[in-house]
């Protein structure tokens, strides 16, 4: 094998495990970093925190921050963005304004 092939081949090693090493980051830690949650448990938090706050679902995590069983972000009517805390029963725990988009605006 030439020198100028060799440099290819492993040139193109590099690349390759480079492009699934990031594939493999952002699978695992997302944008940023939180793991959201899915399927029925999930769909059914998504429901309860939308007929407390009207509005949007941004996303849905499980979380044991104040009690609670399941974080969902929320964008309000309004356009304020919340994190509703529910329990195991779907029941509200607190709603407290997102720290991320606070943080993000000072």
């Amino acid at each position: 094998m030439t020198r100028t092939k060799k440099f290819l081949v492993i040139g193109s090693v590099i690349a390759a495990l480079a492009a699934g090493g990031a594939g493999v980051a952002g699978a695992v830690g997302g944008d940023d970093g939180e793991n959201q949650a899915t399927g029925p448990g999930a769909d059914k938090a998504q429901q309860a925190a939308l007929a407390i706050t009207g509005g949007t679902a941004n996303s849905v995590e499980q979380d044991g921050e104040n009690g609670a069983t399941w974080e969902v972000e929320v964008t309000k009517p309004d356009g304020q963005t919340v994190d509703v805390r529910l329990d195991d029963q779907y029941k509200l725990v607190v709603i407290e304004g997102d720290s991320e988009q606070s943080d993000s605006s000072g």
